[in-house]
């Protein structure tokens, strides 16, 4: 499917297949495809938690409203970030770059981020929606369906999956086959509503 097409069709959908199973290699694949999108300072900082068992998901579900996207989507991936990953693996993520390169961009990470909390969670958060759209347009360009999701206790989901506390949760993502088609989009912007152009 063509990147616009999978843009275009890629819709939250809230009814999938619980005996639809995704492969081994199509869930690598994913994960694979999520991960080429792009970090600052190329911290790499997202962690994608797959829930696999099934009680796990069962419990996360009754922490979400008793969604039922939670268990029955094919993949559910709770999109996490290492708030202090730039204290942590700024060296590592840089080690394979001319040394010059890696001499001024280690330092300048931790300049950019030491003593502020509130630019470390931002990046994270930002980080973690660009990873999570990027596997929801994986998932669509292979043909599945997704569903992101925000609906859910954050400090009950965080405490079954055993979040490092220096970790944030910023949302999930369900991924499968659907078992029936999204209403009609409730009402679109227009370009006009939405695009300025230099100044408010």
């Amino acid at each position: 499917m063509h990147v616009h097409e999978a843009i275009r069709s890629r819709r939250a959908i809230k009814g999938f297949d619980p005996e639809y199973k995704l492969t081994k290699e199509q869930e690598t694949e994913l994960l694979t495809l999520a991960m080429q999108a792009p970090t600052a300072f190329n911290l790499q900082h997202w962690r994608l938690v797959v829930v696999q068992d099934p009680e796990l998901r069962k419990q996360i579900r009754a922490a979400a409203w008793d969604q039922s996207q939670v268990t029955d989507a094919s993949l559910l991936v709770i999109l996490t970030g290492d708030l202090a990953s730039w204290s942590k693996n700024a060296a590592r993520v840089w080690q394979d770059a001319p040394e010059p390169v890696r001499e001024f961009m280690v330092p300048a990470i931790r300049n950019y981020y030491e003593g502020k909390p509130q630019v470390q969670r931002d990046e994270v958060m930002r980080s973690a929606g660009i990873v999570g759209q990027t596997l929801m347009l994986a998932a669509r360009g292979m043909g599945l369906d997704s569903c992101p999701m925000d609906g859910f206790d954050f400090d009950a989901v965080a405490k079954l999956i055993h979040l490092p506390e220096d970790h944030a949760i910023a949302f999930m993502v369900a991924i499968g086959k659907k078992t029936r088609e999204p209403w009609p989009k409730p009402g679109q912007l227009g370009i006009d509503q939405v695009v300025i152009r230099d100044r408010f």
